[in-house]
């Protein structure tokens, strides 16, 4: 009979109720600070380099152990659904708290994740990335001081089975976070289609659609530089754009649309808008005209050399111009007739009438006498 093995229990976990994770399914919430900066490699390889973000009076510095690498984006799906659990409890009026116990299935199936045995190993290594990795933030900073600097996750542990197998999950969020959820203001319910995205940068783009494009018809503009700040990432700028644009021509973003354009400074702009709700119609088919085509402006090709991230060809426009085949000129005979029927099917001012069904008639028969001899 398996039995389950008790760990010790650390000081910060032992002076904290539990809060146990609640069942059910609910809508996903993200908080806004995690939204708008760059808190997160957007690769899956190991990231080493720190991040440093300053815009104003906000900066921003994540560090990583060359042991485990920099906490990813795909990580931070751990810090969404704890973040939703706790602003879907204080909806049901029940207490909250840093402290959480679940058990990985639950987090796995909420976040659109398999729950065999390699994604049980997957989470253990997201969660260590997340208490491995360093934080140091001005935002939401105190009146007798600067700067915070705190792990994602304080400590986490596992409840096992002498078996082996895995009986819960145990954590304990940093202050700096839960704080951060607990201000409704602070915090956006999501799509959860967001967990079906499966590139980061894709990832990283819909959070900060959300963030600031949000549900406002007139949506958002990006300096495509300012983009790039904003992201942490390592690829060079024109990398940067050119993988932007690459998502800009696949539209991947659930409830956004996405268009690149020229600024008033002729510089190159992502426009962000939300998807309208649509219109009913009473066809069961849609054309051309409701669609609508996007107004932007070419987008030309990136300055940068060849690499495994750029474009090898001298074209990259997501809305090449189609080109009309020319006609068949060794069948110009038969082409000059369909035209010269076309234009006769129209009334004619002019005093040359067309030929008659009858001439039509007498040519043809004389074409064939003439391949009979």
């Amino acid at each position: 009979m398996s039995t389950t093995r008790r760990q010790p229990i650390s000081n910060e976990r032992a002076t904290l109720d539990p809060f146990d994770a609640l069942t059910g399914r609910f809508a996903p919430r993200d908080q806004r600070d995690l939204m708008e900066r760059p808190f997160f490699s957007l690769a899956k390889s190991k990231r080493l380099t720190p991040i440093h973000y300053i815009s104003g009076d906000i900066e921003v510095e994540v560090f990583a152990l060359p042991a485990y690498g920099m906490a990813t984006i795909w990580d931070a799906d751990i810090l969404i659904w704890a973040g939703s659990q706790i602003v879907e409890a204080m909806d049901r009026g029940l207490p909250t708290s840093r402290f959480l116990r679940f058990t990985p299935y639950q987090l796995l199936t909420a976040t659109g994740r398999a729950t065999g045995n390699r994604d049980y190993q997957l989470l253990k290594g997201a969660l260590t990335r997340l208490q491995s990795t360093v934080v140091r933030t001005t935002i939401r900073h105190g009146e007798h001081w600067r700067r915070q600097q705190f792990s994602w996750i304080n400590e986490w542990g596992e409840r096992g089975l002498r078996s082996g197998r895995t009986e819960g999950v145990e954590l304990v969020l940093p202050d700096w976070f839960y704080q951060g959820v607990l201000d409704r203001k602070l915090v956006l319910t999501i799509d959860p289609a967001y967990f079906a995205l499966t590139g980061g940068f894709e990832r990283w783009l819909y959070r900060v659609a959300r963030k600031h494009a949000g549900r406002q018809p007139e949506g958002w503009r990006f300096d495509l530089h300012h983009l790039h700040a904003k992201s942490g990432s390592l690829a060079r700028f024109s990398d940067f754009a050119l993988q932007l644009r690459r998502i800009v021509a696949r539209q991947p973003l659930p409830g956004y649309r996405l268009t690149i354009m020229r600024d008033d400074a002729a510089r190159m702009a992502l426009a962000i808008h939300p998807h309208l709700r649509p219109r009913p119609v009473d066809k069961e088919w849609i054309t051309s005209a409701d669609i609508g085509t996007s107004n932007a402006s070419p987008i030309g090709t990136s300055p940068a050399q060849s690499s495994g991230l750029r474009t090898h060809e001298s074209q990259l426009t997501f809305w090449p111009q189609s080109n009309v085949a020319r006609p068949n000129d060794s069948n110009f005979d038969s082409n000059f007739a369909v035209v010269l029927r076309a234009s006769c099917g129209q009334r004619s001012a002019t005093p040359n009438p067309c030929p008659s069904q009858k001439d039509d008639a007498s040519r043809e028969a004389r074409r064939t006498s003439e391949g009979e001899r």
